[in-house]
């Protein structure tokens, strides 16, 4: 491989890599822009990005602050610097809350904590730059979020009353202004099993980001290239490919350092391709692995390597086909694995506690806990992150209605279009269950402050 593999996906999320089921896409297509690149635009970027410091620190990323523990602050409007706008794609038309079907009926009352840390987030600043996702629009939030921080709502009814006194909705609509219809799907937390050292079934590693990883960021080089990533590492003056699942596991001594050591592979396997999950220690301990980085390699379907091998059929490669084919097979597990020539590196989080009822997880590319049931992963160049959106769909293989208010504060290269959402379930097996099943149709509603216009984004 003489060019780098490009990244499309934000440095929290993994989305499109989720599921090994055949249901799940299993990639995205790079841009436009990115696909007409040939290798001397990629020697130019290198050499363009060749400057950057590869052991300077950098600051603590917004995303690492336990921003659970730290209280609402709103600053001053005229405190607040503004950055360029971005242009969002599609349309708006603002609708009464009549229009929202079912908005009456959602249950509100453990919603306060997430929208207050909501705010949190959309209370930063965005600092303009166009390698980061579009934003909702900081200033037009402070009286929102001023007025929330002095609020104390008891129960649904007074929530529902604080938001429709400050909030409008806007229907969400496609690129030939009628309104926007996509795909739904899911995605969870898993929790597997681990310790702290290898021994006995404690046995795959999952890693910190290498010391020798290199990520540079090619927004930074070319504006149409915002949000794109391209890794890998030195060899001599030069940068290549950072090495391949199978490459790192025949390589010991030169290993990153290692996390966790899980005691089944294809739950930790699994856990990767979610790019964050809780570890149960030996002592009940519980710790979260939140997604760090990746080695910048294409991801392949382990399920679709069993089904070419005329292992399992295709239709038959559920996690639990998988783990079963694994322990019939514990010698051909690693070449299983192999397959997949992508790898994902970790950072070790807290768990947080659930906070008024909320039960927060890992946080999502806005660099906030994601509440179970109440966050979405969104297209950024129809709606900004931070924004609340209510969003009107269905219950996995299901016809029964799920209607309710959610916050979009997460990404996926997969997650691509007006009105294309991936419903964060929370925690555990049946959220998973859920997640699993989830290829719904749905259609959004925007929630923007009033007197503020349509949506917008920094």
């Amino acid at each position: 491989m003489s060019v780098l593999q490009f990244d499309p996906r934000p440095e929290h999320t993994l989305r499109y890599l989720r599921r090994e089921t055949p249901r799940k896409p299993q990639g995205a297509r790079w841009p436009r822009s990115l696909r007409a690149l040939g290798p001397v635009a990629v020697a130019v970027l290198l050499a363009a990005c060749s400057s950057v410091p590869l052991d300077e620190p950098s600051e603590t990323p917004v995303a690492d602050i336990d921003i659970l523990q730290q209280p609402l602050r709103v600053p001053a409007l005229d405190a607040m610097r503004d950055s360029a706008p971005r242009k969002l794609e599609g349309g708006f038309v603002p609708v009464g809350w009549g229009a929202l079907p079912s908005w009456a009926d959602d249950d509100l009352s453990q919603l306060w904590p997430v929208l207050i840390n909501n705010c949190k987030g959309l209370m930063r600043p965005t600092g303009g730059s166009l390698v980061q996702q579009a934003r909702a629009t900081p200033r037009v939030w402070q009286p929102v979020c001023a007025a929330a921080a002095q609020a104390q709502p008891q129960g649904s009814a007074q929530v529902r009353a604080f938001i429709e006194q400050h909030l409008q909705p806007w229907r969400l609509l496609d690129e030939q202004g009628k309104p926007a219809r996509n795909t739904v799907t899911g995605y969870y937390e898993p929790l597997i099993h681990g310790a702290r050292t290898r021994g006995g079934d404690y046995q795959w590693p999952l890693y910190q980001p290498p010391h020798d990883l290199l990520t540079i960021d090619l927004g930074s080089v070319y504006p149409e290239l915002a949000g794109k990533r391209v890794r890998g590492k030195l060899d001599g003056k030069r940068v290549v490919p950072y090495d391949t699942r199978a490459e790192i596991a025949a390589s010991p001594g030169r290993q990153p350092p290692a996390i966790v050591w899980a005691n089944d592979p294809v739950e930790a396997f699994f856990l990767q391709i979610q790019g964050s999950g809780r570890v149960q220690l030996p002592d009940g301990k519980m710790i979260r692995l939140a997604y760090a980085d990746h080695n910048g390699r294409p991801y392949a379907s382990i399920g679709r390597w069993l089904a070419d091998k005329g292992e399992l059929p295709l239709a038959q490669t559920s996690m639990q086909n998988i783990k079963a084919w694994a322990k019939r097979n514990p010698h051909r597990v690693q070449e299983m694995l192999n397959a997949n020539p992508a790898m994902v590196f970790f950072r070790e989080e807290a768990v947080a506690g659930s906070e008024a009822g909320a039960d927060f997880g890992p946080k999502g590319a806005y660099g906030i806990p994601l509440a179970g049931q109440r966050a979405i992963a969104v297209d950024t160049r129809y709606v900004p992150l931070g924004a609340p959106v209510y969003l009107a769909t269905t219950m996995p293989s299901s016809s029964q209605p799920l209607r309710r208010l959610v916050f979009a504060q997460d990404t996926g290269a997969a997650i691509k279009g007006a009105a294309r959402a991936d419903f964060y379930w929370g925690f555990g097996d049946e959220a998973g269950a859920l997640a699993g099943r989830m290829k719904q149709n749905g259609e959004m509603w925007v929630l923007w402050p009033k007197q503020a216009g349509a949506p917008s984004a920094r």
